[in-house]
């Protein structure tokens, strides 16, 4: 009888011992979880692994990001983070991304015949955004920073001496005398201070006006591009992008900028890697490939308010651009200078 009993017990102190390393075997794990795994030098390998293998909740906010950045954290310890917040995990991302994302899935876009870019913002309903396209301007600053960019009076000179920026309606259908003129004149927006003899300036792509007339009041905004009919343009070599824009002296907003030959608006050759070293502040995205040239984009966390735009990327930075069509913007440079902004309200959810 008194051995039953002993094993009874045995039993039982091992089945709370068992119940207690589940119940803490369950235990999310957080940002500081991941900041002192990496302060105690564990592997980044394992710090992935144990990421993707616990639950948790992760604060993936721009705020927490920039926190564990400087914490030590690696880029794809921070990738793992991310993703697992968007499982719906997360503290930083609610299940409100997750139900947007699934009902823009569920809305069918209109079929369309133009050959220009679209842009369609699919948080709460389906709207098209206007299509805009950036200017140009040139400048001896070196494109260090977009700060630098923002106070350099020659970007900003060159930006309010332009044309303001117009939507691509009905001044710029294909084969309209009125909008290849209006293309064309944005184009040849550029500073005067520059000497000829200058081999190499930096240029500037910009939006002359100092806010977007998109505001969204929401952190998580969906979007649909379709860029698949654009004539001239492989469809497969584009991915669409976030990038957060800088204001400018409160005149114009910098989306990014590169360093080539002073003559190169005018070269008609496609030889110009511009993208390979481009300064651009770009926002994290989860990106949906739905057909060629049609795609699905959304943050991969919310985003605080301020000024973004969605623009078309080249999939290899190696690509090569003629300057001339980018000046101009039409093929590949139409591509390149098409734009979408819009705001963050300071309420926005």
């Amino acid at each position: 009888m008194r051995k039953r009993i002993v094993i009874l017990v045995v039993s039982v102190i091992v089945l709370m011992q068992t119940f207690s390393s589940a119940q803490q075997s369950q235990k999310p794990m957080t940002n500081d979880d991941i900041i002192t795994m990496v302060k105690n030098k564990m592997p980044e390998t394992v710090v992935v692994s144990a990421i993707r293998a616990r639950p948790s909740q992760f604060n993936t906010s721009t705020a927490e990001l920039i926190r564990l950045k400087k914490s030590g954290v690696s880029e794809n310890e921070l990738n793992a983070m991310i993703a697992a917040s968007n499982k719906g995990a997360g503290v930083g991302s609610s299940t409100k991304p997750a139900d947007e994302s699934a009902a823009s899935a569920s809305v069918a876009l209109p079929a369309s015949k133009s050959h220009m870019p679209k842009l369609y913002l699919t948080s709460g309903g389906l709207r098209e955004l206007p299509l805009e396209k950036t200017q140009l301007a040139e400048t001896k600053t070196k494109p260090s920073s977009m700060k630098s960019l923002a106070a350099d009076s020659a970007v900003t000179q060159a930006m309010q001496s332009g044309i303001n920026t117009v939507t691509y309606s009905a001044a710029s259908h294909v084969n309209s005398a009125i909008g290849d003129s209006a293309v064309q004149q944005a184009g040849s927006v550029f500073s005067g201070v520059l000497s000829h003899r200058t081999p190499t300036v930096t240029y500037v792509w910009g939006v002359p006006s100092p806010a977007a007339t998109n505001v969204l009041q929401t952190v998580s905004p969906s979007f649909a591009v379709d860029f698949s009919r654009v004539l001239g343009v492989g469809a497969d070599d584009y991915e669409p992008a976030i990038v957060k824009l800088t204001p400018a002296q409160n005149t114009c907003r910098i989306v990014g900028a590169t360093q080539g030959k002073a003559d190169m608006k005018s070269s008609a050759a496609a030889d110009w890697q511009m993208y390979s070293h481009f300064l651009e502040e770009r926002v994290s995205v989860r990106a949906e490939k739905t057909s060629p040239g049609q795609y699905r984009v959304s943050p991969a966390s919310q985003l605080q308010p301020g000024e973004y735009a969605v623009v078309l990327r080249p999939l290899s930075k190696e690509k090569k651009f003629s300057g001339g069509d980018v000046a101009r913007a039409q093929g590949d440079g139409l591509m390149f200078d098409a734009i979408w902004t819009f705001q963050i309200a300071d309420e926005a959810e």
